[in-house]
């Protein structure tokens, strides 16, 4: 990313009654600033109001002046010098703006206001503070310049705004939640299972798979082997994606996509975590498929079936291939390998 800095600007208030932009009189010395080096830039630290000034001179044609002189010196007497905002432009032709050293409203918005202006000069487009929790008080103000809430994590707020007069492009914010299902078979064809105490299944007697959610920054083949040590201790090592499903209005009106995937254990002795579950055990594949639940719900019959075609060796699920890509993150990708050369 490229780290723009802007030491300061100078903006030219009209009057109540005057029209804006205000036009200088032929040979009229015009206030300009000079913008210092980088280094001397330090946001809203103290001292940071401080820059030089110089005059240059313009010749305007008389016939383009629509105030009078006493307008236009009173308009003049009225010149703010407004610090811009320190900010990084992304890769979209956008501005990020991160939040760090305390900063009062009254003047964090003029910079803002001024920034803004000058990124319209310049072409941008959408414009992202992200704001700490600390510094809370700055989001009402924020807000009624125009940003709207995009989303929130536990430290920070981020907020936008669409510059341009054209259709917003911004990204929404994530739009589904993963979660993971593990499907762990012994060489004995028993399944591992448990009763959840909370949530839906909470007293009625179901044994299912053990479930959780993929945090974030965490790969599916990583989730699916945490959740079964933090739920039943066993340790276990992942083979391949069975299915997946995708449903809508899930988690606070989110989508949600969720993993069925195959585990090796390594170990057999359970411990159970007494937070979440009633109980865990190793049960016989037949007997976890049979159950009248899964009997009675679609989604859980065709999950059973899948699992127990498995068990047979009659089915090939999605393997996970890790790729380099060029960013240099670590990725994988799901694919059925089995006539793969």
């Amino acid at each position: 990313m490229i780290r723009i800095r802007y030491r300061k600007l100078v903006v030219l208030l009209p009057s109540k009654n005057s029209p804006s932009p205000v036009s200088l009189p032929p040979n009229r010395p015009r206030l300009s600033t000079t913008q210092l080096p980088p280094s001397s830039c330090h946001g809203f630290s103290k001292g940071s109001s401080h820059f030089k000034a110089s005059f240059s001179t313009r010749k305007i044609p008389a016939s383009t002046s629509s105030l009078s002189m006493k307008e236009q010196i009173e308009a003049e007497s009225r010149v703010e010098h407004v610090g811009l905002l320190n900010a990084v432009e992304d890769l979209y032709e956008g501005i990020v703006i991160e939040m760090k050293e305390p900063v009062d409203s009254t003047e964090f918005i003029p910079s803002l206001r001024a920034s803004i202006v000058k990124w319209r000069q310049q072409g941008k487009k959408g414009v992202w503070i992200k704001l700490p929790i600390g510094l809370v008080s700055l989001v009402e103000p924020i807000v009624q310049e125009g940003f709207r809430y995009h989303h929130a994590e536990p430290d920070y707020l981020m907020l936008v705004y669409w510059i341009p007069d054209t259709p917003d492009t911004l990204p929404e914010n994530a739009s589904h939640r993963v979660g993971v299902g593990a499907f762990v078979l012994n060489s004995n064809g028993e399944v591992l299972v448990v009763k959840e105490n909370s949530g839906g299944f909470k007293g009625t007697g179901v044994w299912k798979l053990p479930t959780g959610v993929v945090n974030e920054g965490e790969d599916i083949p990583s989730a699916s082997i945490r959740e079964v040590m933090e739920e039943t201790g066993i340790d276990t090592e992942f083979m391949e994606v069975l299915a997946f499903r995708q449903s809508h209005r899930s988690f606070f009106s989110k989508s949600d996509l969720f993993f069925i995937c195959m585990l090796r254990p390594r170990s057999f002795d359970i411990q159970k975590q007494d937070l979440e579950l009633e109980a865990a055990q190793w049960m016989p594949i037949e007997d976890y498929v049979n159950q009248p639940y899964n009997k009675e719900h679609q989604l859980f019959k065709y999950v059973a079936e899948i699992c127990k075609t498995k068990a047979k060796m009659d089915y090939s699920g999605f393997s996970a291939m890790p790729v380099a890509p060029d960013s240099g993150k670590e990725t994988y990708l799901y694919f059925n390998n089995r006539d793969f050369n």
